[in-house]
């Protein structure tokens, strides 16, 4: 029977069982540290002492050199003794920096410590970029708990594209159950260390999905026979004479079957020797996964996914790795003439064949279900770490985004200023102007990536939000490029193009422009804006627009009720302009520049 990890605090009571088991790691890790020392230590006097009591037996003949087997003895069992403890020792290290990490998430000290995912980022991506989703202090780095690429991979694809509706309500049934078991994140945590540096996942799926070098039955069955043959006429020659000339013809004709199947077995042999340490480190990462019980619908399909042909995943990866110790056994150099007879390289590459024809196509399913699991796992910690962060609400009646105290995930809590902001209905953009520095850009930044949590399955940082599945698309870091020979204008409205067209896809576009076309002159700027919101707007689209320049903000009464204005206000105080970053209603009725001017000592 499967055991059913204890409820784990959330908020401060989780905070505290952080520290708690960092405190005991720690003192973990300083004892088998100690114990490993001593080990080592006396390993060094055992030596130092078998090196003077062979002098003494060398030069004086005395005692007996029997009495060398003692510190020989004992020497072995001490180097036996130590790998246990290094390995255990490297085990509470490892739990100590998993708690540490996990302290410092909920202590906003995470920025520059995790895992960046830089190599997920596409510059071409309608919002990947834009909302910092990766990168040095990025979304990704704050999610990501995850120890395999398998699990790196998973995650960042739910960022970068919107599930569907029955998808969202899987994950987050999957992330209620998986919130409370901080023991299985911990071991995901030690299993997947050894297993992030070893598998590559795509290599390794590439392999079980190779067709087999042996296919059929036949070569393996006269492998068979030919092994049993000669063992048979070994045995005749050796205890009941019957001749040498049998037993020569026996073993020519198996060279003979072996130097015909040498490349083939050699190309096995190869890829096997390759992946094996893999499969072997994935093995004991799904033997933890298989052990965990599963209640929602999702992680039961998950859980449904480590098996084949009715047998665990796990299980047979075991069943593998057997396979590649007996190959080891010909090595040695006394079992060689026994191998030899029994063709026993032959015949394990073709054993090892037929488990990669058998088992190997799901070899890329036991990968993706381990990455999901991972991701689930990631998310699920953010929900422990922050429980008062909600589901949201998915809806699917038009374009929605309804959020009351909305903030932004990546911003420390103390200093986190949050807004309501509603769209959809009667109200379906906002035209978002203030003076530099005020919370703009901010803004968008925090409507996208709530939609992007939301739509990973994630909770999000507001009290309540209501979301419809979105497309998002954002040109807050839009640049030029001196490489391609494109202008900052030009690289801008290339990206509203791709938005325009997203917008007639199959999902309702939330569009997030900042400063749009601030590289053109103000009159064909309002122009250009004003038709591209309109035409957003046409197609069903919701989203914001921020603007510093007042003249921009009178597009929202060319266009009508759809699209409103609001403002940040700043005021200038003491020689400092100060923010309050609340949104209100109307649009801004001063700008800072001239201020910011002066306060730099520019004649203005």
């Amino acid at each position: 029977m499967r055991k059913v990890e204890a409820e784990t605090p959330a908020g401060d009571d989780l905070r505290a069982e952080y520290q708690r088991r960092y405190h005991e790691r720690r003192g973990a890790r300083e004892r088998w540290s100690r114990l490993e020392q001593h080990v080592a230590d006396a390993r060094l006097v055992v030596f130092s002492a078998g090196l003077m009591l062979a002098f003494f037996v060398h030069r004086m003949h005395w005692p007996s050199a029997l009495w060398l087997i003692v510190p020989l003895v004992v020497f072995v069992a001490l180097v036996v003794v130590h790998e246990p403890l290094r390995r255990r020792s490297g085990r509470a290290g490892r739990a100590m920096d998993f708690y540490g990490k996990g302290l410092a998430r909920m202590e906003d000290r995470w920025a520059g410590t995790g895992v960046s995912g830089l190599g997920f980022l596409d510059l071409n991506h309608p919002y990947a970029a834009d909302l910092d989703l990766f990168g040095a202090g990025s979304l990704f780095e704050r999610l990501c708990t995850a120890r395999t690429r398998a699990g790196e991979d998973a995650l960042a694809s739910w960022l970068l594209a919107p599930a569907l509706p029955e998808t969202l309500t899987e994950r987050h049934e999957a992330l209620t159950e998986l919130r409370p078991r901080l023991d299985l994140r911990e071991d995901l945590e030690l299993l997947g260390s050894d297993v992030r540096s070893g598998i590559d996942p795509e290599a390794l799926a590439a392999w079980g999905k190779a067709p087999r070098v042996f296919p059929g039955s036949g070569l393996r069955i006269a492998a068979a026979i030919l092994a049993l043959l000669g063992a048979a006429v070994v045995i005749g020659w050796a205890f009941f004479e019957s001749g040498v000339i049998p037993l020569l013809a026996t073993l020519a004709i198996e060279i003979a079957f072996a130097l015909w199947l040498a490349e083939r077995v050699r190309r096995v042999l190869a890829a096997v020797n390759e992946r094996a340490h893999d499969l072997v480190l994935l093995g004991d990462l799904l033997d933890r996964l298989e052990r965990e019980p599963s209640q929602s619908a999702l992680l039961r399909r998950l859980s449904v996914s480590l098996e084949t042909h009715g047998r665990l995943a796990s299980v047979q990866i075991r069943r593998l790795a057997r396979l590649v110790q007996l190959l080891d056994a010909r090595k040695n150099q006394f079992f060689f003439p026994v191998a030899a007879v029994f063709l026993w390289k032959t015949q394990l590459a073709m054993a090892v064949d037929a488990w990669r024809g058998a088992e190997g196509p799901a070899i890329a399913g036991w990968l993706r279900a381990v990455g999901e699991f991972e991701a689930l796992c990631a998310l699920a910690a953010y929900a422990a770490e922050n429980p008062s962060d909600p589901f949201p609400e998915i809806v699917t009646s038009g374009a929605r985004f309804e959020a009351e105290g909305l903030g932004h995930p990546l911003i420390p809590a103390a200093e986190c200023v949050r807004n309501d902001l509603s769209l959809g209905g009667s109200v379906r953009a906002l035209v978002v102007s203030g003076s530099n520095m005020s919370g703009k850009s901010t803004l968008l930044r925090t409507a996208g990536v709530a939609a992007v949590m939301a739509l990973a399955g994630a909770p999000v940082r507001a009290l309540r939000l209501r979301v419809s599945p979105l497309a998002v698309g954002a040109t807050l870091r839009v640049q030029d490029s001196l490489q391609a020979g494109k202008s900052r204008f030009y690289a801008e409205i290339t990206r509203v193009r791709q938005l325009v067209d997203l917008a007639g896809g199959p999902l309702p576009l939330l569009f997030l422009f900042d400063e749009l076309f601030h590289g053109t002159n103000s009159h064909d700027r309002r122009i250009g804006a004003e038709s591209v919101l309109r035409g957003l707007l046409d197609r069903g689209a919701i989203g914001l627009i921020t603007t510093h320049d007042l003249a921009l903000a009178k597009i929202a009464a060319g266009i009508g009720p759809q699209a409103v204005n609001v403002h940040f206000e700043d005021h200038f105080e003491n020689g400092q302009m100060r923010f309050d970053y609340r949104m209100r209603p109307g649009v801004v009725e001063h700008s800072n520049a001239l201020a910011l001017m002066r306060a730099v000592g520019l004649e203005v």
